[in-house]
């Protein structure tokens, strides 16, 4: 749950926003986004095929049936995957 919590927290007020807090799974630029973004940009990741792989993985997780996709949760699966959030 604190690793959740951080992740949410580092969403910022945009969690707060229904269009900024769900991920749109069929939109290929807000993975992209999120790829370049928290991926790369957050947690400091290499740009390669694991990254599009793992969060295509992440989207299957969660089920790509379901409509809402909450950004806090896609986030924290990814942060689990990679093993790169400190918890402090």
């Amino acid at each position: 749950m604190s690793l959740l919590k951080k992740v949410t927290i580092g969403c910022g007020p945009s969690i707060y926003s229904a269009d900024a807090s769900t991920v749109s799974a069929s939109d290929k630029s807000e993975l992209e986004t999120i790829k370049k973004r928290f991926l790369i940009g957050k947690l400091g990741l290499k740009d390669g095929p694991d990254l599009d792989k793992r969060l295509s993985d992440v989207i299957e997780q969660y089920g790509r049936s379901k409509r809402n996709k909450y950004r806090a949760v896609v986030y924290y699966l990814l942060a689990t995957y990679f093993s790169v959030l400190r918890l402090s």
